[in-house]
């Protein structure tokens, strides 16, 4: 699409409401946000000039920029200095998945159940210790629980924490603080970040027994590794479940949203 054409479907839904409550640059990025969303403007699409826009809207070139910026800064358009603004493509790799079975699973409707199968103490094998960066044979906690939903088994989870004689493991802390704390959306004030691998799986006959499943059967893994703030790994483990337990699902592209909202308070 030419920027003529764009620049005269601008024209046509190019206005301000000065009195009411949005900034000015806010309402330009909400005109130009909803064009889009109409299809005026496709992806790979330049976007009028900064003159057009001036012009069309009556407004100044900072507040223009402005407007840009705030669209930039939502993935809706990308700037090429010396082209111009563009409507982003369509990217499936800026697809975010999210794990909503896992975020729920804690709820107060989940009805979930923690079951601790073993806690013990146990010298670290090579692949522990490079994961938890400790030295071969030192002694590590070694964890495994099964999650029942409305008693029914959910996960296996088996973990290894670092044993760290100045923060004690309770029995509250073994069942809840590490799971709970950060799928629940509390979070958790002794880990800074972490790292998540999901992969497909054959379980085995012992963790298709603990989830009330028939061998063959197809599972995910979702490993995890998570940090303290000092940087330094506190805990390595893994929850196994059913296939049909992590089904992941995304929209990606460009939609409507309700970032206008906030800038209502800016």
């Amino acid at each position: 699409m030419s920027e003529l054409k764009g620049g005269r479907a601008a024209e046509r839904k190019s206005y301000v409401d000065r009195a009411a409550g949005p900034p000015v640059y806010a309402q330009v990025a909400e005109c130009l946000h909803q064009q889009i969303l109409a299809g005026a403007y496709r992806p790979g699409d330049r976007l009028p000039s900064e003159a057009m826009l001036v012009a069309s809207f009556k407004v100044s070139p900072m507040t223009v920029r402005r407007a840009v910026n705030l669209l930039a800064s939502q993935g809706i358009v990308t700037t090429a200095r010396g082209s111009g603004t563009f409507v982003k493509e369509v990217e499936l790799g800026t697809a975010a998945f999210y794990l909503q079975d896992l975020t729920q699973l804690f709820s107060h409707e989940a009805g979930t159940l923690i079951k601790v199968l073993e806690a013990r103490f146990c010298p670290a094998d090579e692949r522990v210790a490079r994961k938890l960066a400790i030295r071969p044979g030192e002694r590590a906690i070694y964890i495994r629980r099964l999650l029942l939903v409305r008693g029914e088994p959910a996960f296996y989870h088996r973990g290894y924490l670092v044993n760290d004689p100045h923060r004690p493991v309770i029995e509250a802390e073994l069942e809840v603080t590490d799971l709970k704390g950060l799928f629940q959306g509390s979070g958790s004030s002794l880990i800074k970040h972490g790292d998540l691998y999901l992969e497909s799986t054959l379980l085995s006959e012992d963790e298709a027994r603990l989830l009330n499943l028939t061998t063959p059967a197809a599972g995910m893994v979702l490993e995890h590794i998570l940090y303290d703030f000092k940087n330094a790994p506190v805990s390595w483990g893994w929850f196994v479940c059913p296939s049909r337990r992590l089904r992941l699902q995304t929209r990606f592209g460009i939609e409507k949203s309700e970032w206008m909202r906030d800038e209502r308070v800016r």
